[in-house]
């Protein structure tokens, strides 16, 4: 096995628990998983991880409901509008509590009066592109009524470049690729630290009991993961350069940067990105309850049992 292993219990490859994680985007803010992965975090842990690659949020309830997924790194926006379809999900734990999103134009397109009328492109219904887009559009004067919103999936900087459509949001590692391109950024939200639960770490609620063992092996080997990769620089970038298929040092530098200062060191739920996006997305006559969208309580077991003081011993800050 790799070196750094986390300590606790191990598993021949036939014994190990298959666990399957859906991921929507192929980001920075996946690197805590892509980490524990690579150091062999998940089979220290008893579980053989299997990623999932996804379309933003749209389709995780029948995800969920199918058992293609175990997990699903999400924003909350997506649970929210799961939820008022019966679907029953919770985050169990976050690795961006803060929109990550900027929007940008494609070539021409610079001010607000330049994206009236225009074609906007989204991951997919429901994602946090799409649910963010009235803060972005509210930023510049703008409502979703003076645009057209367009599905794209996840590879959008393409479409902008090219001129296919007007605008999209992004993050990174698009919105550096974005900014070297030269594209104009009409509005950047990542600098004002708005809090949204943007990349949460969902199950279903009867999940939360049912399979908590693995649920909790997995947050466990999710949270080393990221403090490997705020403690080993050199690994993280070679973990992301790997994962997301850029060669540019310069844009490596700014994606990690990115990462380390926005991820949550244990992976905890901010109950004001949290509310943040009930207050937003859910209708009046849907549940605006925090235990209806979240659950902390695995988080708070692995405090309780002194995990996180464990994780600081092992990974101190430098």
């Amino acid at each position: 096995m790799a070196a750094g292993l986390a300590s606790g219990p191990s598993a021949r490859a036939a014994d190990l628990i298959p666990f399957r994680i859906g991921e929507a985007s192929p980001a920075n803010t996946y690197l805590a998983i892509w980490m524990a992965r690579d150091a062999g975090f998940y089979e220290a842990r008893g579980l053989r991880l299997e990623v999932v690659h996804m379309t933003g949020g749209r389709d995780i309830a029948e995800a969920f409901a199918a058992g293609r997924i175990d997990a699903m790194h999400i924003g909350l926006s997506s649970v929210v509008r799961a939820n008022a379809a019966g679907a029953n999900l919770r985050a169990f734990g976050s690795l961006s509590n803060v929109i990550r999103f900027a929007l940008f134009g494609k070539p021409g397109v610079k001010t607000a009066a330049d994206l009236r009328g225009g074609t906007i492109g989204i991951s997919s219904t429901g994602s946090e592109s799409d649910a963010t887009l009235t803060t972005m559009l509210a930023k510049l004067g703008l409502s979703r009524a003076d645009v057209t919103i367009r599905e794209l999936g996840t590879k959008r900087l393409a479409p902008v470049k090219d001129g296919a459509v007007s605008a999209s949001a992004l993050n990174e590692p698009d919105r550096s690729l974005a900014y070297a391109a030269g594209l104009t950024a009409l509005v950047d939200l990542a600098p004002q630290q708005i809090p949204w639960l943007f990349s949460g770490l969902v199950a279903r609620q009867d999940a939360m009991q049912g399979k908590r063992d693995a649920l909790t092996r997995f947050l466990k080997a999710t949270i080393e993961g990221n403090r490997l990769a705020i403690a080993d620089e050199a690994r993280a970038r070679a973990v992301l350069k790997k994962e997301i298929g850029i060669e540019d040092p310069k844009i490596i530098d700014i994606v990690y940067a990115d990462f380390k200062a926005q991820t949550p060191l244990n992976a905890e739920v901010s109950v004001d990105g949290a509310r943040a996006i009930i207050e937003q997305i859910a209708k009046p006559d849907a549940s605006h309850k925090l235990d209806d969208y979240i659950d902390t309580s695995l988080g708070d077991a692995l405090k309780a049992e002194g995990f996180y003081d464990e994780m600081t011993k092992k990974y101190p800050a430098k």
